[in-house]
């Protein structure tokens, strides 16, 4: 890696910690964050033989596969500042102050270590035979066996995505692309999905800034569907569907709202979501493991001024003040395995927010049956983003997405 230094370690009951730093003296390797975990924590399995970890069972009418993680109920939910498990380690006067943090390092760039909680675990020695529920053939189950990591943004527990210096946010994308590598080698898994909720109203349980990175055993229902359009679309035409949908949309020009070198964001035709926006690189790149160095460095730019305008989407009537918006941002990427050739990188970003105050609930027919109804269009989504551009534009340079400046997280260094 030659933007950032990956230092791997392991926590107390032995998950992996890895810490990237972009900052001196760790980069150059002139120091080493704190590799030991002081707490007592016991091991994560038993010494003496498997233990039980989380299942997944077979729903025969839809072919879905539902992961039951019931430890997961007594995660952590909304702590206060001071005991943030993703807050770097206190400092007192006898050094550092014993908490339950993760991190046992006083400060990090970026770390990304194995969820204490997680939804999908593979455990040592069980196996990923299918077994029976009750003994019919109609309910399969088998174990949960993927992984699932926490990638911590910032050490600053105020700070976000939208607040980062191109600099600090090409590490989370080194990262991205170090962790999609390694999870895809994993045997069994099937698909890499690094993912970021944030806001109370998406559900959020911890507000540091944070994502997450699932290795998944299977295919989720969303990734199927696309899968099988895609191979439809390349049996009738011979085309990519990913790629040609970007090309549509780059034709029409109506939705698209952001470009760059080598980075086009659009509110997709067919959006179901009140704030919906996507964003793909202009090459045909599969997952972050391919992208150059180039895209790695224009997407450390673009992906920030792009949350930045949706922090803007809407304004506090009573204020005037933006709302910062409370989204779920999704990397899609090519699955391991059959059906890699149809995939292609791309975010999916979206909002339950659908105006001041006012949140996106599910009606019947969308819970009951899957059967989406927009509230708005894409059109007037894209609409509000562009005009959001244009005020960027009008502010001057600093605000443009290819005008490389670090502005916005002062505590970090200049970009390189």
């Amino acid at each position: 890696m030659t933007h950032a230094r990956r230092t791997s370690t392991r926590l107390a009951d032995g998950r992996e910690l890895i810490y990237f730093d972009d900052s001196e003296p760790y980069v150059s390797s002139g120091a080493t964050r704190r590799l030991d975990d002081p707490r007592p924590l016991g091991p994560r399995f038993a010494p003496d033989g498997p233990a039980a970890g989380p299942e997944m069972r077979r729903d025969p009418l839809t072919g879905d596969w539902i992961p039951m993680a019931s430890h997961r109920m007594n995660r952590t939910f909304l702590p206060a500042a001071d005991a943030c498990p993703l807050c770097p380690a206190r400092r007192g006067s006898t050094g550092t102050e014993y908490s339950d943090g993760e991190i046992p390092d006083t400060d990090y760039d970026v770390a990304v270590f194995e969820n204490r909680f997680p939804a999908l675990l593979d455990v040592p020695g069980l196996g990923h035979e299918t077994t029976l529920v009750d003994g019919e053939p109609l309910w399969p189950s088998r174990p949960a066996a993927g992984r699932c990591e926490v990638v911590c943004f910032s050490s600053r527990h105020e700070a976000s995505f939208a607040d980062l210096s191109p600099r600090r946010a090409r590490t989370i994308i080194e990262a991205w692309a170090d962790r999609t590598a390694e999870l895809s080698r994993v045997p069994g898994v099937r698909q890499v999905f690094p993912f970021e909720n944030r806001g109370r109203e998406i559900g959020v349980t911890l507000p540091h800034p944070h994502g997450q990175i699932y290795a998944l055993p299977y295919l989720p229902p969303r990734t199927g569907a696309m899968l099988r359009e895609a191979a439809r679309y390349r049996e009738r035409t011979g085309g990519s569907l990913l790629a040609d949908v970007l090309a549509a949309e780059l034709r029409a020009g109506t939705r698209v709202v952001l470009e760059s070198e080598h980075w086009v964001a659009y509110v997709p035709a067919a959006a179901r979501w009140p704030v919906e926006v996507h964003l793909a690189p202009r090459a045909d790149v599969p997952d972050f493991a391919g992208l150059n160095d180039a895209e790695r460095d224009d997407l450390a730019h673009v992906y920030p001024t792009l949350l930045r305008r949706l922090d803007r989407f809407f304004v506090d009537p009573a204020t005037g003040e933006p709302i910062p918006l409370p989204y779920i941002a999704g990397w899609h990427q090519a699955v391991v395995g059959e059906g890699r050739e149809l995939g292609r990188l791309h975010l999916q970003l979206f909002s339950v927010l659908r105006a001041p105050g006012k949140l996106k609930y599910l009606a019947g027919i969308e819970s009951g049956l899957a059967a989406w109804i927009s509230d708005t269009t894409p059109e007037r989504i894209a609409a509000r983003l562009q005009e959001l551009g244009r005020e960027d534009a009008a502010a001057g340079p600093s605000s443009a997405a290819d005008t490389r400046t670090a502005a916005h997280d002062t505590t970090e260094e200049p970009t390189r």
